[in-house]
């Protein structure tokens, strides 16, 4: 499970930094602002994952590249055209990025 979770916060990373490129480079403004939240919440919770893993929190690590991923795909899909009901996937990836923390937050405490 370890390695699959390093793997995906890898690929995150990589498509966190693809989006903040088409968005910086020729998109419409609000297109790009969606391409660059989506990226930087997306780059953000792939490095948070790796560290995550790190600190033996495969839980929390896999809630931030799950929940970064699905907010912030969620957000490419609208700044490719998709219909606004895409946006209700939006919270979700924020709720399960914020459990992570709590999770990650309550394991470093129990240490």
């Amino acid at each position: 499970m370890t390695r699959w979770i390093a793997v995906l916060a890898a690929l995150s990373g990589a498509m966190a930094i693809a989006a903040g490129a088409f968005g910086a480079h020729g998109a419409a403004k609000q297109v790009a602002d969606l391409l660059k939240t989506g990226g930087q919440y997306q780059l953000v919770h792939a490095v948070a994952a790796l560290v995550a893993l790190r600190m033996n929190a495969r839980w929390p690590a896999a809630l931030f590249v799950f929940g970064g991923a699905l907010f912030a795909m969620s957000l490419y899909a609208l700044a490719l055209g998709a219909p606004r009901l895409v946006g209700a996937i939006t919270p979700l990836g924020g709720v399960t990025m914020i459990v992570g923390w709590l999770w990650l937050a309550w394991m470093a405490a129990r240490v």
